[in-house]
């Protein structure tokens, strides 16, 4: 039996990188995924590409993170059509540099908006399915660096983990489990975020550190999700081939 055989799976961020990978990972592993972003058309292209590899999706419409009533849509279909939620991961993400005076606060808003509004129109699914969330809050957040200036993100990305373990302490009660992941920086697809390209704040870094894939990540996710991790919950596990111990200087 997979692992996560019957499960309904909503996903965030599905058009792209760790978002895609995850949906894909999920569907193998059985489960039921809903996924949404903002890029409809690219999420539907995932939703396709389970099809074709015999797995089960929804994309019920563009997904906007941080307002209320697009993700309540989004829960409410997801429910309507396969009758309940399982899991919930919140991957839908994008690196925002700039320094305190540079950079606007409300990154910190919208990637915190991107967790509270997915649990809190979740919550009442979880509570009668007993189920988990998985968030991301990258490596960014728990190590601060002169290498590049991401002030509020990594504030942010710092504030994602306490609210995963606070969602696990009031989780419970209802056996509800929470759990964050820190990755670095991977590949996506060619984009900026390419820590190993040139024009990336963390090319040093990146160089020092094992590569990793959205996909590494996306088997972790499915770990955290599957009932093998069924005593785990206010969790925050780093998974970043060791970039967070990274001293900064020159390579030699």
């Amino acid at each position: 039996m997979k692992r996560l055989e019957g499960k309904i799976a909503l996903i965030s961020g599905t058009a792209r990188g760790l978002g895609k990978a995850a949906a894909l990972r999920f569907a193998a592993e059985g489960a039921l995924v809903v996924g949404g972003d903002l890029l409809h058309d690219e999420a539907v292209e995932t939703q396709r590409q389970i099809g074709r590899e015999g797995g089960t999706a929804l994309t019920p419409g563009p997904l906007d993170v941080t307002r209320p009533d697009s993700v309540g849509n989004w829960v409410a279909e997801a429910a309507e059509a396969f009758g309940g939620v399982d899991i919930v991961l919140t991957s839908a993400d994008s690196m925002r540099c700039g320094s305190l005076t540079e950079q606007p606060g409300a990154a910190v808003l919208s990637e915190l908006d991107a967790v509270r509004l997915a649990a809190r129109a979740t919550w009442p699914h979880l509570t009668r399915s007993r189920g988990c969330i998985v968030t991301i809050g990258p490596a960014g957040g728990i190590r601060a660096t002169l290498s590049h200036h991401r002030t509020f993100s990594s504030a942010a990305e710092a504030e994602v983990c306490a609210l995963t373990r606070r969602l696990a302490t009031e989780g419970s009660a209802h056996g509800i489990r929470a759990n964050s992941i820190s990755p670095a920086p991977v590949d996506i697809e060619g984009s900026p975020d390419d820590p190993l390209n040139a024009t990336h704040p963390l090319p040093d870094a990146a160089r020092r550190t094992l590569p990793g894939t959205p996909g590494d990540i996306a088997r972790i996710a499915a770990f955290l999700a599957s009932d093998e991790a069924s005593c785990v919950s206010g969790a925050h596990l780093v998974f970043d081939g060791g970039w967070s111990s990274v001293l900064p200087g020159p390579l030699t």
